[in-house]
């Protein structure tokens, strides 16, 4: 089967192995002759950074990047960013990496031509509307990991770096006018990213299909995702090199990001003032809760689950699932306790509250309440 094709759902997307060669022709298509390419540090040296960067050139785009980006980038990176933008004359940005690469360039996007502070377009409401729409610069998107699936978002986390709360940032013309899927560029994950950022996109597919928001498209897309992952990370986790796999991880990173639009829940309200206080990986972290929230929801998936299992093709129903979630875990190296990611169980209450104050736990199918999070962050800590 060749992997390849041009889509239009849920943005403009370019998907198959080598092209990265299209970057240039990307960038015409979004309107930008000036762009700022975003990553991470750990990105800015590696070869497939250092060759997006000639086939800027040699389309004519120059080469100007950032990569002043923490693992849970914060607003000091962002004022860094625009810094560079503004400086550089840049008429738009390639956002290229992982999730904190993709989530705080399409902020510098974002941020470009606003004039509030971030925290004024947090998800809350209708605070997007407070944004200028014409001052937000157009994004092309690049992941080069398979996992929070943000090149086909319309948001970002930032991390207050004062408050260490993680904000989520929204706004429709967020969403990046073109994307590249290009396996090829996650070929050199480690196999501990590899693992976190495939789990990652299992999350968001578990949350989303768990989630008691009615959205039928948004269901179908969970399901699809989960067995894309159940089939394909293993693959991938076992052998980096195999382009099929990793293509295949990367659509289900993109479809967990767009299924999640029905909604998250408790792993993700957990996980992230966890990552936000310890600076741990996201999508591990997403994978240590996810067993314990599984039996925190049971009374309310089992039924769903119990349907979906044999198209996943696990034994057992939701108990089954369960079962193969712990199973997978331990496949993919994730440690069974938090402690292990450096977290400690002082700082328990506070986790618990800033989790209740995450969106996130609005699309949670059971209502959550410190007394139901609590124990569930006791038994991973």
């Amino acid at each position: 089967m060749t992997l390849t094709g041009n889509w239009s759902y849920p943005t403009a997307i370019r998907f198959g192995a080598g092209r990265i060669a299209e970057i240039a022709e990307a960038c015409g298509a979004a309107n930008i002759r000036k762009p700022l390419l975003v990553t991470d540090r750990g990105l800015a040296s590696m070869d497939i950074t250092q060759k997006t960067l000639d086939l800027m050139v040699a389309g004519g785009l120059g080469r100007a990047m950032f990569s002043g980006v923490d693992a849970n980038p914060t607003e000091k990176n962002l004022d860094e960013g625009l810094k560079a933008y503004h400086e550089g004359g840049h008429d738009g940005v390639i956002a290229f990496g992982g999730g904190s690469g993709l989530d705080l360039a399409k902020m510098i996007a974002f941020m470009s031509g606003q004039t509030r502070p971030i925290w004024d377009y947090e998800d809350i409401g209708d605070w997007w509307t407070r944004a200028d729409p014409e001052g937000i610069a157009p994004i092309v998107a690049v992941p080069t990991t398979a996992g929070t699936g943000s090149e086909v978002g319309r948001a970002s986390v930032i991390t207050n770096s004062e408050t260490h709360v993680k904000k989520i940032i929204f706004h429709p013309k967020v969403l990046p006018a073109v994307v590249i899927c290009d396996p090829e560029l996650t070929v050199g994950m480690p196999k501990f990213i590899t693992a976190g950022t495939g789990l990652d996109a299992f999350a968001h597919c578990v949350e989303a299909f768990s989630s008691p928001h009615y959205h039928p498209m948004s269901q179908g897309i969970a399901l699809e995702g989960m067995r894309l992952v159940i089939e394909n990370l293993p693959l991938a986790y076992e052998d980096g090199t195999d382009i099929e796999a990793r293509a295949h991880m990367m659509s289900a990173a993109m479809m967990g990001a767009t299924a999640f639009q029905k909604g998250l829940g408790a792993i993700h309200a957990l996980s992230h003032p966890i990552g936000a206080v310890y600076n741990t990986h996201h999508g591990t972290t997403n994978a240590v809760f996810m067993p314990e929230v599984l039996k925190l929801n049971a009374d309310a998936i089992r039924e769903r689950f119990d349907n979906a299992a044999p198209y996943l093709g696990i034994e057992g129903g939701f108990d089954g699932f369960c079962t193969f979630v712990q199973a997978f875990n331990d496949q993919m190296g994730i440690p069974r306790k938090l402690s292990v990611l450096g977290v400690a169980g002082d700082r328990a209450d506070d986790i618990v509250a800033m989790a209740l104050e995450d969106p996130s736990c609005g699309g949670n199918p059971v209502t959550l309440t410190a007394g139901n999070l609590k124990p569930v962050l006791e038994a991973v800590l």
